[in-house]
């Protein structure tokens, strides 16, 4: 997996390792970008799979990273667990909504995410599970079995015997939150309506404006270090903004200038700085925006 990803997913791998049996400190690999690089290297992923041989069960990785925006190569990256005999999983959270996903056509494995980023479902949104149709359909496969699962057509016969919905519905776990769902279904159907290929070429076109405009900036001598990656594909709508000093005071400023950002301390390099997250996203974004967001940066007095 991914070196400092998101807590949720290091709780996750840590604690199925425990379950297993096995040591994190010794079970789990995690891989990081080369010393004086900000995102990692697709040929070092392969490399540490390919290393680590027939022993990898897992290789989980995020589909765009959360702290840096970088939308990994999910092909390459499946393609190589499947030649050690692993399996490929992915979180999807940052990538869903944002990117352009081909999960089945990538033979991934099982992907998850929420919906409350990109996808616009509000704080406790339903999750979503991708389960590769190889699996779903394997009745025999161990899994955690739920109620939620369970064959509908046998459900309430109250038996003994976990018999599994097939596809990812065989994975559920308990009653769906319908309030959620509506509000779900609203931003999804908008989803349908714009299409994913003309919402992700606008993103680019998005992101591409923002990072032009800030490295037009540091030509005019201000320091705002762009983490994410400068390929459109190898990206998000995100742009993470790295600052060494003063990140916080700025970050107050952009939120008082009516700026909706993120910001997260840098606990990996141990910098004392911290990173700055904004997404231009295509469906409430305009390059009006950008520009606008840019100009408090130029101007901020933090």
């Amino acid at each position: 997996m991914a070196a400092g990803e998101f807590p949720s997913d290091q709780y996750a791998i840590e604690s199925q390792v425990r379950f297993h049996g096995f040591d994190p400190e010794t079970a789990i690999v995690e891989i990081g970008p080369r010393e004086g690089e900000d995102w990692v290297r697709t040929e070092d992923i392969v490399a540490t799979i390919e290393k680590e041989g027939v022993q990898t069960a897992l290789v989980l990785y995020g589909g765009v990273n959360y702290f840096t925006g970088q939308f990994f190569d999910v092909k390459a990256i499946t393609e190589a667990a499947h030649k050690t005999g692993a399996i490929a999983g992915f979180d999807m959270a940052h990538a869903a909504g944002n990117v352009i996903l081909k999960l089945h056509d990538w033979g991934v494995d099982f992907a998850v995410w929420c919906s409350y980023k990109y996808l616009n479902s509000g704080p406790g949104g339903p999750s979503g599970v991708f389960v590769h149709e190889r699996h779903g359909n394997n009745p025999d496969l161990i899994r955690f079995a739920g109620w939620w699962g369970h064959d509908e057509s046998q459900r309430f016969l109250m038996r003994k015997g976990f018999v599994p919905m097939q596809g990812a519905a065989g994975w559920q776990l308990s009653n769906a939150q319908i309030f959620s769902f509506a509000a779900h279904k609203a931003s999804l159907d908008i989803f349908v309506e714009a299409g994913m290929p003309a919402l992700r070429e606008k993103g680019e076109r998005l992101s591409s404006y923002l990072q032009f405009l800030i490295r037009d900036l540091n030509q005019q001598g201000y320091n705002f270090h762009l983490l994410t990656p400068e390929d459109p594909e190898a990206r998000g709508c995100q742009a993470s903004i790295f600052m060494s000093e003063n990140g916080q005071q700025l970050f107050d400023y952009l939120t008082e200038n009516g700026v909706v950002a993120d910001w997260r301390e840098d606990n990996l390099s141990g910098s004392g700085g911290g990173v700055i997250r904004v997404a231009p996203v295509p469906l409430y974004n305009r390059y009006e925006d950008v520009y606008r967001f840019v100009e408090l940066l130029k101007g901020n007095n933090a």
